[in-house]
């Protein structure tokens, strides 16, 4: 009941001047809002690297071809890999799932009086097990297909939308470049990739198909790809891997032992948690300078509270003369003080959810993904900084003397 009447004295307090005690607050709320919303982005951005690492199928690697080295200097010639590359990698590297090789051209995309412009891109199934990128509807390439270079399509679900909406698609016929091929499978859709790009737009062609009818075949290698995108088992050494690769690919290109690398492996699931890694120190240190605003906002309370005292010390000597304790006026003064906090740092949590809310839906404010322990945790600090910065000026409220307070003009 005493703690009641304290925490009843000390809002009415508050209360009579409202504008300098929200103004007293900005400091805990723009800390507590800034923190919350800072570790949100950082949990936002980790969460898009989980989602862009499982649409590319998990553990990927891609390896591709690169500037074949005459005479110490850099040609302008590209080795370029191919399909027997693929095969190899496939059945000889430990630990990999499974090799596709990729070919791609872009180009106009026509049904109907609709035509749509997008990436066409040569494979066989592999492809699909290595992007883990289900058939929503239809079916994939047969062995036929594959081997004869037939015109038939397996599109994603954005040209889906673009060229026949509500319509089937199965079945129908698109032109592509110069031919018209049979949609026979839909993919499901993927969304976004690391880059922004959408994945959906894409439009899938037996490789030997492309290659044949698009980009033309190379003299000096017929089978030669744009890359070749690896996927490994869950669980599985990814260095080891690459360090298989690597000497596979030398050893077939009969690469001497000191010289260059004739292509490239690149890690991306590596790579986009890297990158995730650097995001996440930065708004780490972003999150740390917000929580000075925190300790400034201490600050700020503390020389309110001391204003306080000052101006309600004849109200003070009048509590001690008619019984109040020094405990009791310290523990009024401090609860002043934890109220300021509290309230601000509520204030600073309901903005932080309205900017991420906004951010995540409207695109405007910050996006992310708030932890719940996150928000208990600055709530509590602002708490504890309420109660340190707080304390002094109680416990000056606490020691002045009845009889000088009661004189005091």
């Amino acid at each position: 009941m005493k703690l009641f009447i304290l925490l009843k004295t000390a809002t009415t307090a508050l209360r009579v001047n409202l504008l300098r005690s929200f103004l007293t607050m900005l400091g805990i709320i723009i800390g507590v809002a800034a923190v919350i919303i800072m570790v949100a982005m950082g949990a936002g951005a980790q969460q898009k690297v989980d989602d862009q690492i499982k649409s590319l199928g998990g553990n990927v690697f891609f390896v591709t071809g690169s500037f074949r080295a005459s005479g110490g200097a850099r040609a302008s010639s590209v080795v370029k890999i191919n399909e027997d590359d693929a095969n190899l990698i496939e059945k000889q590297v430990p630990g990999v799932e499974s090799a596709a090789p990729y070919l791609s051209a872009n180009g106009q995309v026509i049904y109907g009086n609709l035509n749509w412009s997008t990436e066409i891109s040569g494979i066989d199934n592999r492809y699909f097990v290595v992007r883990d990128w289900p058939i929503a509807t239809g079916r994939e390439f047969s062995t036929q297909e594959i081997n004869s270079g037939a015109k038939v399509a397996i599109i994603g679900e954005r040209i889906r939308q673009e060229l026949f909406g509500v319509s089937e698609a199965l079945g129908q016929t698109i032109r592509v470049k110069n031919f018209n091929v049979t949609v026979v499978g839909v993919l499901a859709a993927k969304g976004q990739d690391a880059r922004g790009e959408d994945q959906d737009d894409v439009l899938f062609l037996p490789i030997k198909t492309v290659r044949n009818k698009i980009t033309g075949i190379d003299s000096t290698n017929p089978k030669s790809v744009r890359f070749i995108q690896v996927s490994a088992y869950d669980g599985e050494d990814m260095d080891y891997i690459e360090t298989e690769m690597t000497r596979l690919l030398r050893q077939r290109m009969r690469i001497p032992v000191n010289g260059d690398d004739m292509f490239r492996i690149r890690n991306v699931s590596e790579m986009i948690a890297t990158r995730a890694e650097t995001m996440q120190v930065f708004n780490t240190l972003l999150a740390w300078v917000a929580s000075v605003s925190l300790v400034v906002g201490g600050i700020g309370i503390m020389n309110i509270m001391l204003v306080s005292v000052t101006e309600r010390t004849r109200e003070i000597g009048l509590r001690m003369a008619v019984g109040a304790k020094p405990a009791d006026i310290l523990t009024q003064f401090l609860i002043e003080s934890i109220v300021l906090c509290g309230l601000g740092g509520a204030i600073g949590v309901v903005i932080a959810y309205l900017f991420v809310f906004l951010g995540n839906n409207y695109g405007i404010g910050a996006g992310g993904v708030i932890d719940s322990d996150v928000v208990l945790l600055s709530l509590g600090f602002s708490a504890f900084i309420g109660v340190f910065f707080g304390y002094y000026p109680a416990l000056k409220a606490s020691r002045l003397e009845p009889i000088d307070a009661l004189r005091y003009e």
